[in-house]
């Protein structure tokens, strides 16, 4: 089976590759924009220029039975664009859609979409997960784009024929891990204490390893085609349970102080700070059911064997290993 990897040299398409190279079934080629470096031995390249709507794919899907999109523009920490809606549409809709029509024309069977939880909103009550049958509910301009790029390609695949998959994850993390997981871990490591003993709340997490084993498991999954899936370690934490997991697996104290979480939201919003605490102390879990039920999936690693990879790894890159 002969397999396209957008994004092979992100944080989620490096795994991803990994992956599938050990299977040993597929042949992987990824698209890139530049010369590719570090890309693992035996994965072909070519040439794109950038992910837009005028991106020309035909050479990249030729002779492909499957894509496996997860190439995106994503949440910019320091956001430039004048129009963010607008960029965000541009490249995750525009661009993700002429891939698609281009993945179609060519005969590609099946079109494996990676977006985002986001799609079905920012935070879920303590005792009720998502589910894909949930009514989408996007806030930001990222989770609007993969949204509206999700209906695209429904609508796509009722014209053409070609299977469809969506995997919404939440906050991946993994070896190379950025923005808020990794200052965490830097807080953690450095032995800082950290106000955040006395939340209460609950959020699911997807290890990377685990993202791309489901991934895996629906480009080939019989009863994946048509399907919407939403990735998750199976096991929820709270955020001082995650910070002690994060200081198991570095092997230091996890200094956490019982602050009253009224007064963190109340300090946040002083400070300009509201959507760093609200991920913090708010809760966001999904229920993985559907793809256990389905697909027979289990998450292959757990919350703890992911953290200790990710710390081995980065303690190696460190060192230079």
């Amino acid at each position: 089976m002969n397999i396209l990897v957008t994004g092979g040299t992100g944080f989620i398409g490096r795994a991803l590759l990994a992956g599938l190279l050990e299977k040993k079934a597929f042949a992987v080629r990824t698209a890139v924009r530049r010369a590719p470096e570090g890309l693992p031995a035996g994965v072909g390249s070519c040439r794109i220029d950038g992910l837009g709507p005028g991106t020309d794919w035909r050479e990249a899907v030729q002779a492909c039975q499957v894509v496996v999109h997860c190439a995106a523009r994503v949440h910019v920490m320091e956001e430039r664009a004048a129009d963010p809606l607008q960029e965000f549409r541009r490249v995750n809709v525009q661009g993700t859609l002429r891939l698609a029509r281009q993945a179609a024309e060519a005969g590609v069977g099946r079109f494996v979409f990676i977006s985002s939880i986001k799609v079905n909103g920012e935070e879920t009550p303590l005792d009720r997960p998502f589910t894909e049958d949930d009514r989408p509910a996007p806030e930001d301009p990222y989770g609007i784009s993969k949204y509206e790029a999700e209906e695209g390609l429904r609508r796509l695949a009722a014209k053409t024929g070609m299977e469809v998959v969506i995997i919404r994850p939440p906050l991946v993390y993994g070896p190379g891990v950025k923005g808020n997981f990794q200052r965490l871990i830097r807080w953690v490591d450095w032995g800082l204490p950290l106000p955040l003993g006395a939340v209460q709340n609950k959020r699911s997490f997807v290890g990377l390893d685990n993202l791309a084993d489901l991934t895996m498991t629906c480009i080939d999954h019989p009863a994946a085609g048509g399907q919407t899936f939403l990735a998750g370690d199976g096991e929820d934490l709270s955020t001082p349970e995650l910070l002690r997991r994060v200081a198991l697996a570095l092997g230091k104290p996890a200094r956490l102080l019982p602050v009253p979480q009224a007064f963190l939201q109340g300090m946040a919003a002083l400070l300009g700070r509201r959507a760093m605490v609200k991920r913090l102390c708010g809760s966001l879990r999904v229920d993985i059911g559907k793809a256990r039920s389905l697909l027979g999936w289990r998450p292959p690693l757990s919350v703890d064997e992911g953290l200790r990879r990710m710390v081995r790894e980065r303690r190696d890159d460190e060192a230079g290993l």
